[in-house]
């Protein structure tokens, strides 16, 4: 039979928190960015994303320019240092768990979140999920430009992503009995496109959603 695919949102899902805002406050936390102005478009462009209003092409830009000038060796340091600072804090036991019960039942894990690729690839791997869906981000000559490759991996562009991956993918994957795990309301599109969707700590849109629609809602949390 083919394997059933399981769905993970990442950000204030799997984590307890948000990896994009928490890079902004670890660039700050280290130096590498004006405090007052940073933390101000940080916090503005977060709370665009819980509304549902993020101009997602203007926040990866913003998001990477302070190390636009690294190269990968320069960031896969720095990045090593914001797991531990930034991360660490934010992993979840029963995220963990969960995940692990999905790969014993034999389900395909995939990790996809709007969240770009370099902040998120080191995150999934501590998950050991199958592959990761996240917003590609182009690399010229070593160093990050800060432009989205291809189709941003949010809201509605998440259901597009995953169809384009999967028409690739030759393992038999499909939509069919699948299941989605999130908390953002941003991803009400896919969930609604899933077999299984199921609420995670979620956000009070999100919530009242869910509720109306009798969608399971799971805690990871405590």
């Amino acid at each position: 039979m083919p394997r059933r695919l399981a769905l993970f949102d990442l950000d204030n899902t799997l984590l307890a928190g948000d990896s994009d805002h928490a890079w902004g406050e670890f660039l700050i936390a280290h130096k590498l960015v004006e405090e007052d102005s940073h933390r101000q478009k940080n916090d503005g462009f977060y709370q665009d994303y819980l509304k549902g209003e993020l101009d997602i092409h203007a926040h990866v830009a913003f998001t990477l320019s302070p190390i636009f000038s690294c190269s990968s060796e320069q960031r896969i340091a720095l990045h090593k240092i914001f797991m531990e600072h930034s991360i660490r804090p934010l992993l979840l036991g029963k995220a963990f768990d969960l995940v692990e019960e999905h790969r014993a039942d034999g389900d395909y894990c995939l990790i996809i979140t709007a969240t770009n690729r370099f902040i998120t690839e080191p995150i999934a791997e501590l998950f050991a999920v199958d592959s990761l869906l996240a917003t590609d981000v182009e690399i010229l000559e070593d160093r990050l430009t800060g432009k989205i490759l291809g189709t941003p991996c949010y809201q509605e562009g998440k259901i597009l992503k995953l169809r384009n991956w999967l028409e690739r993918n030759e393992s038999g994957l499909s939509l069919k009995d699948s299941i989605f795990y999130t908390d953002s309301i941003n991803d009400l599109p896919l969930l609604e496109t899933v077999t299984t969707p199921i609420v995670v700590d979620p956000d009070q849109q999100l919530e009242q959603i869910s509720a109306e629609k009798g969608w399971q809602n799971l805690s990871l949390r405590g």
